[in-house]
């Protein structure tokens, strides 16, 4: 498995979007939400199994579909518990 490291935040996405935003003419396939996989060593705010919503195209897809990077400062809240 691929481990984050420094400010990194590995993130399996959500497989449907939680809430959307209608814009006529425009297409959207982007999801800014998922569960953590992996934190780096200088990540505070989240925790593997955290589910998080982040800046949306601020994500690094990885080649595993459903998978992005994220640095911390990207993060937009965590979901409670």
């Amino acid at each position: 498995m691929l481990k984050a490291v420094a400010d990194r935040i590995i993130v399996k996405l959500d497989e449907t979007a939680q809430s959307a935003l209608i814009m006529p003419n425009v297409e959207f396939n982007t999801r800014n939400s998922g569960v953590v996989l992996s934190v780096g060593e200088k990540v505070t705010l989240v925790n593997p199994g955290d589910h998080v919503v982040f800046h949306l195209f601020d994500e690094l897809p990885l080649p595993d579909e459903g998978v992005v990077v994220i640095r911390e400062k990207s993060l937009l809240g965590v979901y409670a518990e």
